[in-house]
């Protein structure tokens, strides 16, 4: 018989319950989360109203659509400076609050300046919001002593989806883009302020007398730049399965409409089940190892409808692909914020920079190499990363949390 008496479970003693203010503030971080994915879904669900109210066609709404990428980089320079010297709680305030007000501005755009100018602030407010939120949920997660950062991300799902709702109830009824947008913010507006007291700050850099403040270049870690890395895949496959999927349904398996629009929402649903149940999933079998197989999921997802392009193979592969990827920005993240000598702030906004340009990169380089060759080749290139993010991470060292099994 194997003598088991030595045997020793290195899985970290689980954390204490959370303080009813721990509690509180994950609600208010949550609230966050969900006020910017309605934003986005109430707006996503009556773009071809607004469009047609300015008036310009396929071509001028994707030029005028720079100015978010724009605005969001402006954003991302002006949170790196500051998030590690002003209070995260203030930070995500002005992000939350300058959605909310410039959402119906936006919906009731009938210029093309107007729309411009609306899409600027957009992305400015969004990553000004989604910097600090996440830093938060750092924070929250730390005092919670085990992985909850998915569930975060589900609210923004969540938020999404109610968003979309909204907004084809309220075209159904006859309720203007603008109308729509300013309700939903004067009720998301009224539970921001009674629920801003409970947002987490996050902790600031602090520097003793005469000492030099810590520079941007001294975040850049070894460490840092691989999670960053890790983001950018991650966010570039992530959003090549949304903005491509119901086309690759179409293009490439000859679906009909309502089978490419069902392929959308597969991913979507499959992506938010994940973001609800993989906390507990994480929790068990480690940060990293999770991460690793959440990876070659989404690898399996995308293969499977580039090797049998039938409809159903593509909506189960897109699904997988969603179910896969859905928590591996959120758990990033969460590793960004843990990193010795940084704050969550500062470790965030890092792998922030790393996550922007994959979403923004996305849609056209799988757009051009679709025209050069074809799409399903195309999404070659997509199962090629997602297979990347499972070796990187195998490089990833990350503390365990209470009650998590080890990381490698």
């Amino acid at each position: 018989m194997t003598d088991t008496s030595t045997h020793q479970d290195t899985t970290e003693p689980p954390a204490p319950p959370a303080s009813p203010s721990t509690v509180r503030a994950r609600w208010s971080v949550v609230l966050l989360f969900v006020i910017m994915g309605l934003a986005i879904g109430g707006w996503s669900a009556r773009v071809p109203e607004v469009r047609d109210a300015v008036g310009v066609g396929n071509t001028g709404w994707g030029l005028a659509n720079i100015a978010t990428n724009a605005g969001e980089l402006v954003s991302l320079v002006v949170v790196a400076v500051l998030i590690s010297r002003i209070n995260t709680r203030r930070l995500a305030l002005a992000g939350a609050a300058l959605i909310l007000v410039n959402a119906p501005l936006l919906a009731a755009s009938t210029t093309v300046v107007a729309l411009v100018a609306g899409l600027a602030v957009w992305g400015f407010a969004a990553n000004l919001l989604a910097t600090p939120m996440n830093a938060q949920s750092v924070e929250v997660q730390k005092r919670y002593g085990r992985p909850i950062l998915s569930t975060f991300h589900a609210g923004f799902s969540i938020g999404m989806l109610i968003g979309g709702l909204c907004g084809t109830a309220a075209a159904a009824v006859g309720l203007s883009p603008s109308a729509q947008m300013a309700i939903t913010s004067v009720l998301l507006g009224a539970l921001l302020l009674g629920t801003h007291r409970w947002l987490p700050d996050t902790p600031r850099q602090e520097t003793k007398e005469g000492e030099a403040r810590r520079g941007l270049r001294e975040r850049f870690t070894p460490q840092l730049l691989l999670l960053a890395a890790i983001a950018f895949l991650a966010s570039f496959v992530e959003m090549a399965g949304a903005q491509w999927s119901a086309l690759y349904a179409t293009e490439v398996a000859g679906a009909a409409a309502v089978l490419a629009a069902a392929t959308y929402t597969c991913l979507s649903l499959a992506a938010t089940v994940a973001r609800l149940f993989g906390d507990r999933l994480a929790g068990r079998v480690g940060r990293v190892r999770f991460v690793r197989v959440s990876a070659l999921v989404a690898t399996v997802g995308v293969a499977l409808p580039v090797a049998y392009p039938h409809p159903a193979a593509v909506m189960a592969g897109f699904a997988l692909l969603g179910f896969g990827l859905a928590c591996v920005t959120p758990t990033v993240l969460g590793f960004a914020g843990e990193q010795p000598g940084l704050t969550s702030g500062e470790g965030v906004s890092v792998v922030a920079m790393g996550q922007w340009p994959g979403a923004l990169l996305a849609a056209p380089v799988i757009g051009l190499l679709a025209g050069a060759l074809n799409l399903r080749t195309a999404f070659l290139l997509v199962a090629v990363l997602a297979l990347a993010i499972v070796a990187l991470m195998g490089l990833v060292r990350a503390r365990a949390l209470p009650g998590e099994s080890p990381a490698t």
